[in-house]
This record gives C-alpha cells, structure tokens and sequence, in this order.
C-alpha cells in the first residue's frame, strides 16, 4: 500500500498537522500532497477532488501494483477470481489514526492493549476528547505558527481559561499517570500527535502557557524539540501564502498585541 496524504497550509491548519506527524513521527512513510488554500475558509470546492467533504486531512491509500500478469494460475472466467483492490479514501484525522492503527500494530500508534491497557483507553479518549472539544481554544487562539501575540486581560475568557485549565489537567494527569516522556507513557502516540497543535498554539500565544503546570510546561518544551515539529514549524515559516481573515482573528480585538511576525516576506 501506498499512503497519499492531503494537507494545506502548515502555518495554519492544525487538523493536517495531526496525521502528518503521527506518519512522521513512528516512520511510516507517506506522500504528502499539499494544496494551498485560496479562500477564506478551511472547506473549499476545488478540494472535491481528493475529498468527499472538500477538506483536510484526507489520507488515500492505494493499493499495490500486481506484478503478476492476468493470466495466472487461476483459469480464465473463474468466478472466484478476485477483484482488483480499490483505493481507499479516508477523509477524517479520527478515521485516520484509527485506520492507522489497525495497518501497523508494530507501531504505537495507541499504546500496546498487551503491554498498558489502561494507558490505551486514556489515550483513545483523549484522542477523541480533542476530535470534538476545546471549541474555544481553537477559535481564540487560532492556528498560526510564524506569529507571537501576546495575550491579557479580557483576551482571557471564561471559556478559554476553562478549555486551558482542562488540557493542563489532562496533560498532567497522563504525564504523571504514565510516566512520560510523553502523554501515554514513553513513546510518542497518536495522543502526542492530537495535542501538537496545542502545543504550537502555546508557544504563538503569550500568556497561555503561564497558566499551564510544570509538568505541562515540560511536556511542551519536549515536543518543540521533536524532529518532526521541528521540521514542520520551519516548512510553515518559509511559506509567503497569507490568510487574511484568520491572521486578523489572531491579533485584533481586547487583549491583543501582535509582538512578531517570523513568516517569509
């Protein structure tokens, strides 16, 4: 099988972040295939072409090339023939980690059901805790890699500070629970992969990671350290491609100021 996966800009999208560095990260190779955006919105009609909900990630998975010729052992118009292996289209972060984990138990993609049952639910959960939450992390501290705002006062909102205060619980409670150095134990897993985002929003946003623990505050330094991080950030800075819309929900309104922009000219 080969492994084609559809992202969109790295500066901003959070949800072509998730997959891209699980693959990375546990050394399953893939193609990456990038499509800029040209819009302002995340779900755009020419990506119809690659998704059925025009919008990424989208993971397509083609199947081997026979080397073998038709006429093989078995006899012309056999009925029980097989059928040529079609291409599959997963267009969900969820579907794809889930996939993921089904193609290679040789890599932890959750950790191992024999080894740490226990962590293996957590990290499921959490996994899908991220998939469907934190709506108001997501929408007031936007993704936004090569920019460094800094956050007081009413920038603050309830629902922010409480999105903030779960995940420093969530994070501590995994890092202390599991023994680290990452959320589920000692391996990088598809719980890192989730949170990544979060990570990079922490280090965007002045002021954020100040209300976070320690363990939490270690566990982000950690991640900004890891190679495939590491080589995303510097792919999102060199990228010129502007968002308009988002990059003014990022630095405008009480509680703002815009400190730096690291992004290529």
């Amino acid at each position: 099988m080969t492994y084609h996966l559809y992202i969109t800009n790295k500066n901003y999208s959070s949800w072509s972040l998730r997959p891209w560095l699980l693959l990375r990260q546990l050394g399953i190779p893939f193609v990456e295939e990038f499509r800029p955006l040209t819009s302002g919105s995340f779900r755009q009609p020419q990506w119809l072409e690659f998704s059925p909900v025009a919008h990424v990630p989208c993971l397509h998975v083609l199947p081997p090339t026979s080397s073998s010729s038709s006429s093989s052992s078995s006899p012309s118009g056999n009925e029980k023939e097989e059928k040529q292996e079609e291409k599959l289209v997963l267009w969900e972060s969820l579907a794809i980690v889930e996939f993921l984990a089904e193609q290679h138990p040789d890599k932890p993609v959750y950790p191992s059901r024999e080894a740490s049952p226990v962590a293996r639910a957590w990290a499921r959960s959490a996994v899908a805790e991220m998939h469907a939450g934190f709506a108001a992390l997501r929408q007031e501290m936007g993704m936004n890699i090569g920019i460094r705002v800094e956050l007081s006062g009413a920038a603050f909102t309830p629902a922010l500070v409480a999105d903030l205060k779960r995940v420093d619980e969530l994070w501590t409670e995994g890092l202390r629970r599991f023994g680290g150095p990452f959320l589920a134990g000692n391996a990088f897993t598809a719980v890192d992969a989730f949170y990544a985002p979060v990570v990079l929003r922490l280090q965007t946003y002045g002021g954020a990671l100040e209300r976070m623990g320690e363990e939490a505050r270690g566990y982000v330094q950690r991640m900004l350290e890891l190679d495939g991080i590491r080589e995303w950030v510097e792919e999102a800075l060199k990228e010129t491609g502007r968002e308009v819309l988002h990059d003014a929900e990022n630095v405008e309104g009480e509680g703002r100021r815009l400190v730096a922009d690291l992004r290529a000219k």
